[in-house]
């Protein structure tokens, strides 16, 4: 069944501001389209059930890329194009323009913005695992003001997150202190371009003295939600990189993790697979030679 554009009204507001009054006044009724490139796969399958569309396209003040000296910040209309072109990006922050070279094909990344992909909430979303080992926060905005959350709790359900129904994502603001930190990330999936995940894992650590003495793991498809493995990471800072603390990481990544089975992969695969993902990183960064 197709979608039948006749069902559906869409406006494009010239401003922000407006958008957000327009939130504000009919809150809820409204949902925001920005590049489209998940609403219109919904659409023409005939799964778009929102009857009221206000386009977020061409708000310049949504798409932008700003500096202090302590962040990053990105806006959240983008594109992922954006960010592969950003020197600045590719700099300090690998493993997120890395992952937005997996997003779709060329014209989705001229259309997909960061935003969008954070609000559509995918559990194998691509810069999830990046945006959570960097330690990401999310900035909101309505007509009430401006806030901030951790991204590592912005997802609170498949599909569903900590915006109010007159919010949109604003800004996604990254650090800048992971320069001396080994980062990695690796995605497996069916093929190497243009593939879903079947498991994504970002990982940022510091081993000092023969110590783990700061680590981050984000993975992607191993929950409803992309989200940090907090358990995984206690399980392993501290410790001193060995067989048995290998052992008991894996372990931990097993217990934490609770991927699902799909028409892409069974759970067992995905757990199998982060774990040896864990493992290689691990190894490469008891050598010193992880990288992104």
């Amino acid at each position: 069944m197709r979608g039948n554009a006749e069902a559906h009204e869409l406006i494009a507001p010239r401003s922000l501001s407006a958008v957000l009054e327009l939130l504000d006044a009919e809150p809820g009724k409204w949902t925001p389209i920005a590049g489209g490139t998940e609403l219109m796969v919904a659409f023409s399958a005939g799964r778009l059930t929102s009857p009221k569309l206000v386009s977020l396209w061409g708000l310049s003040e949504l798409r932008f890329l700003e500096t202090t000296p302590e962040s990053i910040i990105i806006g959240a209309g983008s594109t992922f194009l954006d960010l592969r072109r950003s020197g600045l990006l590719a700099a300090e922050l690998p493993l997120l323009v890395k992952a937005s070279t997996w997003i779709g094909s060329i014209a989705n990344q001229s259309r997909a913005t960061i935003g969008g992909n954070l609000v559509n909430g995918s559990p194998a979303a691509d810069s999830s695992p990046a945006l959570l080992v960097y330690d990401a926060e999310i900035e909101m905005i309505s007509v009430r003001g401006k806030r901030r959350l951790p991204y590592a709790e912005f997802h609170t359900g498949y599909k569903k997150n900590a915006l109010a129904t007159d919010e949109l994502l604003y800004a996604v603001h990254l650090p800048r202190r992971f320069a001396n930190h080994k980062q990695y990330l690796r995605k497996v999936g069916t093929r190497k371009a243009m593939a879903i995940s079947k498991i994504a894992l970002a990982a940022t650590a510091l081993y000092d003295n023969g110590v783990v003495s700061h680590i981050r793991l984000g993975s992607a498809s191993l929950a409803p939600f992309p989200i940090r493995l907090l358990g995984t990471e206690a399980a392993i800072l501290g410790k001193t990189i060995n067989r048995e603390s290998i052992h008991a990481a894996r372990w931990a990544l097993f217990a934490e993790a609770k991927p699902i089975d799909d028409i892409r992969s069974t759970a067992d695969y995905r757990a199998s697979v982060a774990a040896n993902l864990l493992q290689e990183f691990l190894l490469d960064l008891r050598r010193g030679d992880a990288k992104a």
